[in-house]
């Protein structure tokens, strides 16, 4: 067999053989290009080794979600925020203002220390879990070139320290080196649900399901 045969063969296969064979090697084709071909590619050209983001808790969720009442929401929330100086005009004019919920796809991109602001979303490790953590930058510290941030959920009553959360999740001075990413857009809402649904049977039964506000 020659090789344009095999590309034939292999291109009927792959698209056009409605067979049970053919539909279980499609699937097994596009999950080895995406996570082996697609996801790395994206990587090279966003910077970041997670280039897509599952969002896996309910910690940066609004009510309605993207069709919340921000002017109701801020009320509830505004103590939280003021306590770090930021106002609602500020907020206004912050990434994400209307939170993300759980099973939203982010697209992410390098975090680059010295660009972050105040407001931006961004993915880091703790140590304490292999999911990176994705929340809202309340504050900055640049300490002789060396940058530092604090963060807060949106969704959750304050910055997480060890002790106040089940992983023992600490969001006071993050390293630059914690830094996974920035969420600089959301792809499609709720979709990465077909992945999280596998998972919830393993998770706290207060983490379970959809979200609401706390």
């Amino acid at each position: 067999m020659n090789f344009k045969e095999g590309w034939k063969k292999f291109w009927h296969l792959l698209w056009k053989d409605d067979s049970l064979k053919g539909w279980i090697f499609s699937i097994i084709f596009l999950v080895i290009f995406f996570k082996f071909i697609f996801l790395p590619g994206l990587g090279l050209l966003t910077g970041t080794s997670l280039p897509l983001a599952i969002v896996e808790s309910c910690s940066m969720y609004h009510d309605g979600n993207i069709f919340n009442n921000f002017n109701g929401w801020w009320e509830q929330h505004e103590t939280k925020y003021s306590n770090y100086n930021i106002t609602k005009e500020e907020f206004k004019n912050f990434i994400f203002r209307q939170g993300f919920s759980k099973g939203d796809i982010l697209f992410i991109v390098k975090a680059k220390p010295e660009k972050l602001k105040v407001g931006d979303i961004i993915l880091f490790v703790t140590g304490t879990s292999s999911t990176p953590v994705i929340h809202r930058i309340i504050s900055i510290k640049n300490i002789d070139g060396e940058y530092s941030f604090n963060t807060i959920g949106d969704n959750n009553n304050g910055v997480l320290i060890p002790g106040n959360n089940p992983g023992g999740v600490d969001e006071r001075n993050i390293k630059e080196e914690q830094l996974v990413g920035k969420a600089v857009g959301r792809i499609v809402p709720y979709v990465g649900w077909g992945k999280l649904i596998f998972y919830e049977y393993s998770k706290p039964k207060q983490e379970r399901g959809l979200c609401q506000e706390n």
